[in-house]
């Protein structure tokens, strides 16, 4: 991931210098449990625990031989003395790096979940501020009827706390760990060992492998990212569509001194959103790598190793970087409650069209009738812009079978929200 969407505590966690960490944790965790087997004497275990990789020969010796694992065990044991023999003993790259790749997404769930956890925060914030601020809902893009901008939000507050829930399980599944040798039978390494290193890095060991954790696990884990990057678009996709000068009844935040456009001066564009959307592209994408390379020769080929290099980093670093984000454009969010009052009157009454007929029914009216009526008036205030209420009025087919009190309660934009406290204690008490 290029630095510029890069935040430094996820970008630490998916540095060279965490991977090979990992690295040597293990080793010397596979050498405690040789160790307590009674493989490994004492007087060895004690310089092992002190065991060092040096940064600069790892490379030297990577140039050489261009294979990490070998790297990293010639720079590891070249600090040691005759005790340097029991390093990876029993043990294939992948027990290795497979184990360590698991400690590094745990670490980055971390991470994601505390992100989440605040944009989880700032949206409940919001919604209960604005719990009955009036808006026109939309449907198809079209005026359909009353809602409130807190019920909006709380919708995207329930998605995302459903995303952490997602994440949670995600990362159960690729917390586990794997010791099985070249292809998962234990021939040099026996299962007690894997469950005891397992036991000192807070992973499980895989209930059964070939030389790699299988890899649906690291799918799981990728799609349930993409699927909450899903989430973060569509709250970003919506800010941006009520942004639109047309409608403006929000804005993300826009400091001053910030410019829109190099040649439009006016221009107040919605370009965090609109970042948090391609990112999201991005790692949707880094999804379907995912899913294929489920699909392996044998015990293992290597085609997914050059993909994970890439698909793993950077679907964290990208979602830990747009969760973030968009938890800034949430607090910061600028509401135009005028603007969204002003909008609810763009179609003349025609938001109480279902209330109508739904009336006229109750009055004894076919719904066929009832929908034909309300329909007609509907039309003549689309096509000729007339006033909805007005033509409800003076229709006779209405007015004689409903009162002019009946009437007026109908024009009512409270009817809309009379639920909203129940909605809001469903989501926020339950």
């Amino acid at each position: 991931m290029i630095e510029r969407y890069s935040r430094p505590k996820m970008k630490s966690v998916w540095s060279d210098k965490n991977k090979y960490d990992k690295w040597l944790k293990i080793e010397i965790a596979v050498c405690e449990a040789w160790n307590k087997a009674g493989l490994i004497p004492e007087h060895d275990i004690v310089k092992i625990r002190k065991a060092k990789y040096d940064f600069d020969l790892f490379y030297e010796i990577l140039d050489r031989t261009k294979h990490d694992m070998t790297a990293f065990l010639q720079s590891t044991t070249a600090n040691l003395g005759p005790e340097g023999r029991w390093i990876h003993q029993g043990l294939t790259t992948s027990d290795v790096w497979d184990t360590a790749t698991s400690l590094q997404l745990v670490e980055a769930a971390q991470l994601l979940d505390f992100e989440l956890e605040q944009l989880e925060a700032a949206l409940k914030q919001k919604a209960i501020k604005h719990k009955n601020t009036l808006m026109m809902g939309r449907t198809h893009g079209v005026h359909a009827e009353p809602i409130t901008f807190g019920l909006k939000i709380a919708l995207w507050w329930d998605e995302v706390k459903r995303g952490r829930k997602r994440l949670y399980e995600a990362t159960s599944s690729i917390s586990v760990g794997k010791l099985s040798g070249p292809v998962g039978t234990h021939a040099t390494v026996p299962p007690s060992i894997e469950k005891d290193v397992c036991d000192l890095l807070g992973l499980s060991p895989a209930p059964v492998s070939n030389q790699i954790i299988q890899r649906d696990r690291h799918a799981h884990f990728i799609t349930t990212l993409a699927l909450i990057a899903a989430t973060l678009e569509k709250i970003a996709t919506e800010i941006r569509g009520l942004q639109r000068t047309e409608v403006r009844e929000v804005e993300e935040p826009f400091a001053e001194g910030q410019t829109g456009s190099s040649s439009m001066p006016h221009k107040r564009n919605p370009e965090l959103t609109e970042r948090v959307c391609g990112l999201a592209r991005l790692i949707r994408g880094h999804s379907i790598t995912a899913i294929e390379n489920v699909a392996l020769w044998g015990e293992r080929d290597i085609s997914h190793s050059s993909a994970e290099r890439v698909i793993l980093p950077d679907s964290c670093l990208a979602l830990d970087y747009i969760t973030n984000l968009l938890t800034g454009v949430i607090e910061e969010l600028r509401i135009h409650e005028d603007r969204m009052l002003e909008n609810m009157e763009l179609t003349r009454g025609l938001v109480f069209s279902q209330r109508t007929m739904l009336l006229l029914v109750e009055k004894g009216l076919a719904r066929e009738d009832s929908y034909k009526i309300v329909q007609e008036n509907s039309m003549k205030t689309w096509d000729d812009g007339l006033d909805f209420r007005e033509l409800i009025s003076n229709d006779r087919r209405v007015t004689d079978i409903v009162s002019p009190q009946e009437l007026s309660e109908l024009f009512d934009y409270s009817h809309y929200t009379k639920y909203v406290d129940d909605i809001f204690d469903k989501a926020f008490l339950s």
